[in-house]
């Protein structure tokens, strides 16, 4: 209807205040003068310091001189509770940042001239997995392109459509099928310069054969080669649609960045020709092989819902592994009464599906984008001698700059936030896999499989479905065998952040939802490595436990002080003076991230209205504790049009709001001045974040919605009614295949006449 998509349309218009520079922040991170890892102790220090200080000169204190009553010690008990804990995960934010600003002092990037001579005789074989669900195809398109430009010899990727392959709808029909061959048109699209590249590869090892040394005239024409290849990719960019961000940023990061590094060393090779400097011939091989695999990429789509043989479970785990426990093998495709199956075979034939193994992955969402070099350096990172034991590395994603929206802003100085802090957590051996993008050791994956045997096919589990954060409880499993995760101290990965309130709900929820039920597990992993006799510090058990169940013990937290009327007598500056530190930090890493000191206000309150949503997701994980029953995977929106908010969201922070105007009120009649002052600002913070970050506008058009939706019923055609069958017509295949339970085809079609049994020939007789 024209009056609903008119309320759920999102402008495309940047929001006004919202700043056009694109430019990301530089690959490598400011190397940390003295003075700044000096004020990261003290910052550390102080904090505990002033934590210490209130506990004994206020709780203390007050459980001895204030009230014996219980309601005032139970009172008393619960306020130190709530503060200690909000201490605790500020006090963490330090330690990580301080373990992340020590590591960026201490990276030195590996020259380039060692990666082209490492690869030029190690190629370990690598399969890049992009799962995909109702993305847009042009989304799809740059991150495959990222992957494929990636200069790593022999790259394989796949796209793991995850849509219902039987779509009805003319427009899903039209976007899937535009995807299925988007390889093909990628592949095209690289075929000029492939083409160029490996016939002058081949022409020069040729010609070298017949020559000790390098003429400067082979050099001259190895840096034409750089500059067509250099103009040929500004060509493409300018090309290049450009109606957002993200398309410039793909634009200007990824093809453009790549074209002038090209030409960069065109230059230098022109300058050593004219210095009359010798180049081995083993280098000027490396320069073209560069050239060569830029370009080169084997595209592929795979569909696992086409096949009844695998899992059709609804979440993004059970997509990848599918396609993982399918590598290393040939299949022929069956079909049967339900449908195709895969049956592994070591019979060739031209029509079976050959799926190679690879001694490493790359997965990666649709909506994430590398920059050059991601996978050269990882990978290379993974095959050093000391880094054996290394399952996972990744960069952690940064956010795209130029946001569009102010929500979109925000969320991202949170993500490039998290950036800098799990680099922190590499440090003390605490990290965890983030799943928008990671190098995966094909060896670690197959120490952690979990195998399961459904309806007669076996269903292999790499990669933990169990909860909605995935990547958390893989990396949990991955440390119970003896892996380690690493993340690399560069910007390497870009991903989107949620562009509207209604996709961070969804995508905020399902963050809330899963930690605290692989604490469990988290547990009987330090168990089984004390039992090993390893060492585990407790530093590394502090970060890993703050980090599954910071988000439920914050909000619980966060709520009580909001909604308890705390005896004045428990106030005191010193609770602010703890939490001082990790404020005045985070503020500084905004403004290094690129963003204002003072939107460390904007995220408060933007974490205000975000608490019922975060209460929701530890619910639900209780829900699954107490049940044993799956929460469903909630993928997080990837569209141009904003996403309708549930109305418990909508009412949420106003209620927030309300209820913090009454403390205000209830405080000053009390002269409760410190609550009162406290319940003020959270008035003032929640009231702009719904108005900057939601929208009234927007809050509305979802009320509206969710008070007239029930107005509208979606019109069904009518479908006849279906007579009784005395006789019902035998299907001997399925008899043959499932038994005597689906021999009849009034069963197997479950009364819908648009399902049809699909069979051959061959297999079922």
């Amino acid at each position: 209807m024209t009056w609903e998509k008119s309320l759920l349309n999102h402008s495309a218009n940047r929001q006004r205040g919202m700043k056009k520079n694109v430019t990301p922040l530089p690959l490598l991170h400011d190397r940390p003068s003295t003075t700044k890892l000096a004020l990261g102790r003290i910052a550390i220090v102080l904090m505990i310091a002033f934590w210490i200080s209130y506990i004994f000169s206020i709780i203390i204190r007050q459980l001895f001189d204030g009230p014996q009553s219980y309601d005032f010690t139970m009172e008393a008990f619960s306020y130190a509770f709530v503060v200690s804990i909000l201490t605790f995960s500020s006090l963490v934010y330090l330690i990580t940042r301080q373990g992340a600003l020590e590591r960026f002092l201490k990276h030195t990037r590996v020259p380039r001239a060692i990666l082209d001579q490492y690869f030029s005789h190690n190629q370990p074989t690598i399969t890049v997995l992009v799962p995909s669900y109702s993305e847009e195809n042009q989304v799809i398109r740059k991150t495959l392109l990222s992957a494929a430009l990636q200069e790593y010899p022999n790259i394989r990727i796949v796209l793991l459509l995850d849509d219902n392959p039987h779509q009805t709808n003319p427009d899903d029909i039209a976007r899937l099928d535009a995807a299925r061959v988007l390889g093909n048109d990628l592949t095209l699209w690289l075929s000029e310069p492939y083409s160029r590249f490996s016939q002058a590869l081949t022409d020069y090892k040729r010609d070298a054969a017949k020559r000790s040394t390098v003429s400067a005239k082979v050099v001259q024409t190895l840096a034409d080669h750089y500059r067509w290849a250099s103009n040929w990719l500004h060509q493409m960019a300018n090309e290049e649609p450009s109606e957002d961000h993200v398309d410039q940023f793909f634009s200007d990061q990824v093809l453009r960045q790549l074209g002038n590094d090209l030409l960069l060393v065109a230059r230098a090779l022109d300058l050593s020709a004219a210095d009359t400097a010798q180049l081995s011939k083993q280098r000027v091989q490396q320069l073209y092989q560069r050239l060569t695999w830029i370009f080169q990429a084997d595209f592929e789509v795979f569909e696992r819902k086409k096949f009844m043989s695998l899992s059709h479970d609804a979440n993004k785990a059970m997509n990848l592994n599918s396609y993982i426990g399918l590598m290393g093998a040939n299949y022929r495709q069956q079909d049967t009464s339900e449908g195709p199956i895969l049956i592994a075979t070591k019979k060739r034939h031209p029509l079976n599906i050959n799926i190679p193994d690879s001694e490493f992955l790359l997965t990666l969402d649709a909506d994430s984008i590398l920059l050059r070099e991601y996978c050269l350096r990882l990978v290379y990172f993974l095959q050093q001698p000391n880094n054996t034991d290394v399952a996972v590395t990744q960069t952690p994603y940064s956010s795209f700059p130029g946001a569009y929206s102010r929500i979109e802003r925000l969320a991202g100085a949170t993500t490039d936030i998290q950036h800098i802090l799990h680099q922190g957590m590499s440090k003390f051996g605490a990290t965890f896999w983030v799943g928008a993008n990671a190098i995966i050791r094909k060896r670690a994956l197959n120490d952690i499989v979990e195998k399961e045997w459904i309806g007669g096919f076996e269903i292999k589990r790499y990669i933990q479905d169990r909860t909605v954060i995935e990547d958390t409880e893989s990396s949990i499993d991955l440390a119970v065998h003896g892996w380690q995760l690493m993340n690399y101290p560069e910007r390497l990965s870009y991903s989107a952040t949620p562009p509207d309130f209604g996709s961070l709900v969804v995508q905020r929820r399902r963050w809330a939802n899963g930690g605290l039920l692989i604490l469990p597990k988290f547990w009987s992993q330090i168990r089984r490595r004390k039992n090993q006799n390893e060492t585990i510090s407790t530093l590394e058990i502090m970060l890993r436990v703050n980090y599954m169940t910071s988000i439920a013990w914050a909000t619980v937290g966060l709520i009580f002080l909001l909604a308890y009327p705390y005896d004045g007598r428990l106030l005191s500056p010193l609770v602010v003076l703890a939490a001082f530190p990790y404020f005045l930090t985070m503020a500084s890493d905004l403004q290094y991230s690129g963003y204002k000191y003072s939107d460390i206000f904007r995220i408060y309150g933007f974490n205000l209205i975000l608490l019922p949503v975060n209460l929701a997701g530890v619910l639900k994980s209780l829900e699954q504790a107490i049940t044993g029953k799956k929460i469903p995977f909630a993928r997080t929106p990837k569209v141009k049009n904003r996403t309708p908010v549930s109305l418990l969201y909508v009412l949420g922070p106003l209620l927030i709001v309300g209820f913090s105007i009454f403390t205000v009120w209830r405080n000053v009649e009390a002269h409760n001045w410190g609550n009162a002052l406290f319940a003020g600002f959270n008035t003032f913070a929640a009231s702009w974040a719904i108005i900057a970050y939601i929208g009234v506008g927007n809050m509305m058009a979802d009320m509206w919605l969710h008070m007239t939706n029930w107005l509208y019923v979606e019109h069904k055609t009518k479908e006849p009614a279906k007579k009784s069958q005395p006789n019902p017509e035998l299907d001997w295949k399925a008899v043959l295949y499932h038994g005597e339970s689906r021999g009849v085809l009034s069963h197997v079609n479950d009364g819908d006449p648009s399902i049809e049994p699909m069979y051959i020939n061959e297999g079922l007789t």
